[in-house]
């Protein structure tokens, strides 16, 4: 086991439940009724992994509408809830690669993955190379788009990725989307952590940083518009430099969970329309995950009745609809989730498993 893993795994040991488990639970039940038969349903935990910010909103609007516990008349209405007995919970968890890692190995439950990051997984490329292909991650669903921005500061004159040698530039926390995806821009346009002066922070703190005048430049993801990003260039302070060209076509064949992107003009002030890349958030678990537990947590997730839970946290909460949950995935369907597509009369074509539903 090398060191990522016995990092994943201390880490889990803190507080994240295995997902043996719910496996274990069956969800059965637990109680007395007449005869001597177990009726009453047993409490089982679920986690779900996230990021900070939006992925940590999504996933407790999302533990909260599959969640089942006794007593909570919302779960009523037939498919509103996860299944009886489902206590589901969001935990920031260690990072993009740990908790793709995670539920790949049967520590963790389900996590929210940016798409590109679970193709590099399952192709056992990139931040992947030295511990081989991820075979057992399974999607539940694409939820939401995110863009990934390259923000400059605008003294520093940068007008394209190759501008960027020799300048500061945070890539994001390590282990981040945003840090395996700014490092997948630099090597598509031949450049590298060597050829710049790399920053490792948040992008909160790297804008703040930019503007106080000690950054040239950052990665940040996120559905477009970001009111960071917006403050600044609406300020004159930033703009946005353009992810085009040859670069961007060696980054989409490296990248398979990437596609081309267009930020419209006028989004961000004075800006004007910006090529860029965009990829997905992803509910993943592993193959292992009893099929039920998962038709159930699809069928909850897209149940009419929860939409406005999923409303309530914005942007990327509204943009989780079923006719969106389907497209080109960088990894196989669970069966369980295959199951709920085929039964809504929804196809899922150019999936990893060539799953035509």
């Amino acid at each position: 086991m090398g060191a990522m893993k016995l990092r994943i795994a201390g880490l889990l040991s803190l507080g994240l439940a295995v997902a043996a488990g719910f496996v274990a639970a069956g969800f059965a039940v637990s109680g007395l009724a007449a005869g001597g038969r177990d009726t009453t349903p047993r409490r089982v935990a679920f986690q779900i992994a996230t990021g900070s910010g939006n992925y940590f909103a999504v996933g407790e609007a999302i533990s909260g509408l599959i969640s089942h516990p006794p007593g909570v008349t919302r779960c009523l209405g037939a498919g509103r809830c996860g299944p009886q007995g489902l206590v589901a919970s969001a935990r920031t968890g260690a990072g993009a690669i740990a908790n793709l890692e995670a539920v790949n190995d049967g520590q963790l439950d389900s996590s929210l993955s940016p798409s590109d990051v679970v193709g590099e997984a399952v192709a056992g490329k990139g931040a992947f190379r030295h511990t081989g292909k991820e075979t057992h991650l399974r999607v539940i669903a694409a939820l939401y788009p995110e863009t990934l921005h390259l923000v400059a500061a605008a003294p520093a004159k940068i007008e394209t990725v190759s501008g960027l040698r020799g300048k500061r530039v945070a890539l994001g926390v390590k282990d981040s989307a945003d840090f395996v995806r700014a490092r997948a821009v630099l090597a598509a346009y031949g450049l590298s952590e060597r050829r710049i002066k790399p920053v490792y922070e948040r992008p909160e703190r790297a804008a703040t940083m930019l503007e106080q005048g000690k950054l040239d430049a950052f990665f940040v993801s996120g559905g477009v518009p970001l009111p960071l990003v917006a403050a600044l260039t609406g300020a004159h302070k930033a703009v946005l430099v353009p992810l085009a060209g040859k670069g961007r076509d060696r980054l989409l064949k490296n990248m398979p969970g990437l596609a081309a992107d267009i930020i419209p003009a006028g989004l961000y002030p004075g800006m004007a329309a910006v090529p860029a890349v965009r990829g997905q958030v992803l509910w993943m678990v592993r193959d292992t995950a009893p099929p039920d537990l998962v038709y159930a947590l699809t069928r909850a997730l897209f149940d009419l009745g929860n939409r406005p839970l999923l409303d309530q946290v914005g942007r990327d909460g509204r943009a989780i609809r079923l006719d969106r949950a389907q497209g080109v995935l960088p990894a196989p369907l669970h069966a369980g989730a295959a199951r709920f597509y085929r039964e809504a009369g929804k196809t899922i074509p150019g999936s990893a498993a060539n799953q035509t539903l």
